[in-house]
């Protein structure tokens, strides 16, 4: 059976001070609390060691909120997938919509840092979704479809079931919009379906497809009652322990 999961991504957020205290917070809210999905966080990458110790019990998964496609060299800036491994980290999101926004990325990039990330051993969480615009013009299945069969198709059955994959609609990260709990279920149920087609309906039933768009405390239940919804890929919310911890016990509900 395929996961529930509820990742955190911080994203360019919390000084190192403010870091330590939220995962140590999160650390207590798992020792005090049975909960019904995996708790995953993505700080800067600039704290990943630190969670690592926070949680050295694997309480909760360490993911880098990006890797190179590229296995080392002079490329300034980046981390590889090496450098993950070796702090034990367990996989690390590829293709946030910010990263193809601000940074070019595509689904071949995204193909290779998948393809990197699991022949070192690590979970990529790969992102896709549509902006508002292909939404309005009705072409956002067509768009997610071409950003899966792109960014995935290359991999074995045996590789894609261990991907997580996560649908940003774009118009409604950080805009305080949010797709409907029916419009995130077409999606993942249309994801679902594209994998069954080229994998086989075993195969696609054991791969986690997250909500990333907005969820709340206060949606967090009706979103992940939806059949082909595995859990959320949280912004915002992921910064107080109190929200999180909501969002986390939308699946306790």
């Amino acid at each position: 059976m395929r996961k529930n999961i509820v990742a955190g991504n911080w994203k360019m957020n919390k000084n190192v001070i403010d870091a330590q205290q939220l995962m140590a917070q999160l650390l207590d809210y798992k020792k005090a609390n049975a909960t019904n999905c995996e708790v995953w966080i993505a700080p800067p990458s600039l704290y990943l060691m630190m969670a690592r110790d926070i949680f050295e019990n694997n309480e909760v998964g360490v993911f880098s909120q990006d890797m190179s496609e590229y296995e080392s060299g002079a490329y300034t800036g980046e981390i590889s997938a090496d450098m993950l491994q070796s702090i034990e980290a367990d996989g690390s999101i590829i293709g946030h919509s910010e990263r193809r926004q601000y940074h070019g990325e595509t689904d071949s990039h995204c193909n290779r840092k998948v393809k990197l990330a699991l022949d070192k051993g690590l979970t990529p969480i790969y992102c896709n979704g549509e902006t508002l615009e292909q939404r309005k013009a009705g072409q956002h299945l067509e768009v997610v479809k071409n950003q899966t069969e792109t960014a995935l198709f290359t991999l074995s059955a045996e590789e894609i079931k261990k991907v997580v994959i996560a649908y940003e609609p774009v118009w409604a990260i950080g805009t305080g919009e949010t797709a409907s709990p029916e419009q995130a279920q077409e999606i993942h149920a249309h994801i679902r379906s594209l994998i069954a087609a080229k994998y086989g309906q075993e195969v696609a039933d054991e791969i986690s497809i997250l909500y990333g768009g907005s969820v709340k405390p206060d949606n967090a239940k009706e979103i992940f009652s939806q059949p082909d919804i595995d859990g959320g890929l949280i912004g915002g919310a992921a910064l107080k322990l109190e929200d999180f911890s909501k969002i986390i016990e939308g699946f306790n509900q």
